[in-house]
C-alpha cells in the first residue's frame, strides 16, 4: 500500500476501508470542560473521490443537523468507492447554547478563512480550511432559514459555474438560487481554494421540517449516486418536479405593524395582485391584505405571528433562468 492510500486527517492517519470518528478540538468551556467536534470519516477499499458533507456553521440551524445526521445514521455516508468525511455540528458551541453565533458574537460564516491566533471563530474557520477543506474533492453544505423565515428547499450557487449548475440538476431541490459568494463566508473561501461546494437552504431556525429534511438527504443520494459512491442498497428516486432557476429576487415587506399570517404555501407560484397574507390587529379594527407586487415563485414565507412595518414577508422571484 503506498502513502498515497493514507488519508491523513487532525492528527490520525485513516486507511482504505477502514471507519474512524476524529475529533475537531479547538478550545474548552470555560468551565474548563473539553468540547469535541467529531468527524465521522468513512472510506471504502475502492479508490474514489472524497466528498465532505458539513452542518451546523450557525448553532441555530438545527434542520441541517438532521440531514447530516440521517446520512450517517442510515449509512448513506459509507461509500462503494473513495471517501465521506462528516462534520454534523461545526458550531457546536452555538448548538449547545442554541444560538446563532459564537459565544464571542461572531457569525462563523463571516470570518473564513480565519486566522490560528484570532478569535474563536476564526480560529474554528482557520482548522477547518486547513485541516480538513484540502482534502475534499467536492463539498456539500447544509444550512436552515435564519429567524422565522422558512427557506423552501434550495441550491444557492454563484452565476457561470456550468459544473455547480450541473451538480444542482442532479441534487434536484425544487429551486437553485444565484447568489453572490460573500466575503469572508466558506462558500466563498472555498471556492478560492478551487473546491466546488453545494450550499443547501431549507426551513428555517429550531425547528426540523420532515420534507427539507427529505429534500436534502435525497438529494445528497443523487450526489453520491452520480459520482459512483453510493452503495447498492440504496434506491435513488428521480426529483418530483424540474429545478426552477432563479436569477433576480426580491423582498416583500411589510407595510404595517401587527399580527401576521400568509394565506398561501412555500413554493407556490403566484400572479400580481394575488392576496398572500394578512396584517391585523389584535382589536379586530384594522386588516391589511398583502398581496404580490409581480408574477413569481414564493421561495421563502416569515412565519412569525407577530410582524413591524419593514419586516420581510415573502421571498420572490423576479427572473428566472429559462
Amino acid at each position: 500500500m503506498s502513502k498515497a492510500d493514507v488519508l491523513e486527517i487532525l492528527g490520525e492517519k485513516i486507511m482504505p476501508g477502514e471507519s474512524k470518528e476524529v475529533s475537531f478540538s479547538v478550545a474548552k468551556l470555560h468551565t474548563q470542560s473539553t468540547i469535541d467536534v467529531p468527524v465521522i470519516i468513512e472510506r471504502s477499499k475502492h479508490a474514489g473521490p472524497t466528498v465532505l458533507i458539513t452542518a451546523g456553521i450557525h448553532g441555530d440551524e438545527v434542520n441541517g443537523v438532521e440531514i447530516v445526521r440521517q446520512i450517517i445514521a442510515k449509512g448513506i455516508n459509507k461509500p462503494k468507492k473513495g471517501t465521506i468525511i462528516c462534520i454534523p455540528v461545526i458550531n457546536v458551541f452555538g448548538f449547545i447554547r442554541m444560538d446563532r453565533e459564537f459565544p464571542d458574537g461572531r457569525d462563523l460564516n463571516r470570518v473564513f478563512p480565519g486566522s490560528k491566533s484570532g478569535s474563536l471563530a476564526s480560529r474554528v474557520a482557520h482548522k477547518l480550511i486547513k485541516d480538513v477543506v484540502p482534502h475534499a474533492d467536492l463539498i456539500l453544505d447544509f444550512h436552515t432559514g435564519g429567524a422565522d423565515r422558512f427557506n423552501a428547499a434550495q441550491i444557492r450557487i454563484a452565476k457561470n459555474q456550468p459544473s455547480l449548475k450541473k451538480l444542482s440538476i442532479i441534487f434536484g431541490a425544487p429551486f437553485v438560487l444565484f447568489s453572490k459568494n460573500l466575503s469572508k463566508s466558506f462558500r466563498n473561501t472555498c471556492y478560492k481554494l478551487g473546491i466546488p461546494i453545494l450550499l443547501f437552504e431549507g426551513g428555517k431556525s429550531f425547528y426540523i421540517d420532515p420534507t427539507i429534511t427529505n429534500s436534502g438527504v435525497n438529494g445528497a443520494k443523487r450526489i453520491l449516486n452520480h459520482k459512483g459512491m453510493l452503495a447498492n442498497k440504496f434506491k435513488v428516486s428521480k426529483p418530483k418536479k424540474k429545478c426552477v432557476f432563479i436569477e433576480e429576487s426580491v423582498w416583500i415587506r411589510a407595510n404595517y405593524s401587527g399580527m401576521f399570517r400568509a394565506s398561501i404555501k412555500i413554493n407556490q407560484k403566484v400572479a400580481k395582485g394575488e392576496v398572500i397574507g394578512h396584517i391585523t390587529d389584535p382589536y379586530g379594527k384594522f386588516h391589511h391584505f398583502v398581496k404580490a407586487p409581480l408574477n413569481g415563485y414564493i421561495f421563502n414565507v416569515n412565519e412569525s405571528p407577530i410582524v413591524y412595518q419593514g419586516d420581510a414577508l415573502f421571498h420572490i422571484s423576479t427572473k428566472l433562468v429559462k
